[in-house]
């Protein structure tokens, strides 16, 4: 990456530094992170922060090295680093304020979504238990009180017949 010649005429700047970390086991060195470490699997924890870049007014001239100045280091003033430092402060303060309203967010869709699925089943049960009793009314044909009162009825016909 190569330093800007001049800075915005606004002072802001749309370039963000993404800086990743991931859970590794204990016993890894350095050399053993890889780049494919920080690809999002299941089961693998990644955490993402993006760093907004942040220009600070310097006082002439540039505190930033050209040609073969670039081994002397730029020196900046306290007071530039003490606004430097609420930058980044309020930067990462907004960062987690949003990381936390994720996190809220995931746990409430979480949440609806185990109702959701709850609510699924019970539905399938109540489906299941009313087609057990449709297919029973359906399989009977006729019922008992009919076949009772047909019962009924040939008794008092052959009383009556084997009277006479």
């Amino acid at each position: 990456m190569q330093a800007q010649k001049e800075a915005p005429l606004d002072m802001q700047c749309k370039d963000k530094f993404l800086v990743q970390s991931v859970v590794v086991s204990d016993g890894t060195t350095s050399k053993d992170v890889l780049a494919e470490m920080f690809h999002k699997e299941k089961g693998r924890v990644i955490e993402d922060f993006k760093l907004r870049v942040v220009y600070i007014p310097a006082n002439p001239p540039s505190p930033v090295p050209e040609g073969s100045e670039e081994g002397n280091s730029p020196r900046i003033s306290v007071n530039e680093t003490g606004s430097l430092i609420d930058d980044v402060s309020r930067t990462l303060e907004e960062t987690n304020e949003k990381s936390c309203e994720a996190w809220s967010m995931i746990y409430k869709l979480t949440e609806e979504k185990t109702s959701a699925i709850q609510q699924s089943q019970k539905l399938r049960e109540e489906l299941e238990m009313l087609r057990k009793e449709s297919s029973l009314k359906q399989s009977g044909g006729h019922s008992l009180v009919l076949m009772l009162l047909v019962g009924l009825l040939g008794c008092v016909i052959g009383y009556i017949l084997n009277r006479t």
